[in-house]
């Protein structure tokens, strides 16, 4: 029977050989434009998000312009995205703790970026990993999914998932390794009908080798 170790290195191997630099799908110019992008992302699909960013950025380019908006003007601009009232609140709050705080510049270590209105821990992980190539994993939705269903991971909770996906990918890989799996669950090993007939993995996975009987 195959063990976690054996099969995370498989795994890897295969997105390695078949998804080389993997790449969020928000769309963004500047490290303040993702962090708002992911926040605004938070329950809500990242092409929504692509929709409205370009008039947001176009508003806010920078830290300052942000901090110094109305609660009327931002809700006005993302107002078709989910929880617009919360997340208006957070990107004020944000942009002013930043401009406050952090001289404008998003810092780079998920702790500082916690502190920020609207920032979880998810959301400092994907900012941390994607501008600053930080050997941190992001466990949303997709991430969580596909860790258990494939058996990289048994934890019940988001941070135990965390744990194990990072004790298990190598610090250099941990960046493109959150990429790969949200990829990954959002395309074909998806919530209601994967697609195991055209999973790359599926030889390794858990869930579809013991549903049809392999192990």
């Amino acid at each position: 029977m195959m063990d976690t170790k054996e099969r995370f290195f498989h795994i890897t191997e295969w997105f390695s050989r078949n998804m080389e630099a993997p790449q969020t799908e928000l769309d963004y110019d500047t490290p303040f434009h993702l962090l708002i992008a992911v926040i605004l992302s938070a329950q809500c699909t990242d092409r929504r998000v692509n929709m409205h960013t370009p008039a947001i950025f176009t508003r806010f380019p920078h830290p300052q312009d942000l901090a110094e908006a109305g609660f009327d003007e931002v809700y006005s601009l993302i107002r078709s995205i989910s929880f617009p009232n919360n997340k208006a609140r957070h990107l004020i709050g944000m942009a002013r703790m930043l401009v406050d705080e952090f001289n404008g510049v998003v810092p780079s270590e998920p702790e500082q970026l916690e502190k920020m209105p609207g920032v979880g821990r998810k959301t400092a992980n994907v900012i941390a990993s994607v501008i600053y190539n930080k050997p941190v994993i992001a466990v949303d939705t997709h991430v969580f999914r596909v860790s258990r269903r494939t058996g990289l991971s048994d934890g019940a909770t988001v941070e135990a998932v965390e744990k194990d996906l990072t004790a298990g990918f190598a610090p250099e890989l941990r960046p493109d390794a959150h990429h790969w799996l949200i990829l990954h669950g959002r395309y074909t090993c998806t919530a209601r009908k994967p697609k195991c007939h055209e999973c790359g993995i599926r030889e390794w996975c858990r869930q579809y080798l013991e549903e049809n009987s392999i192990i």
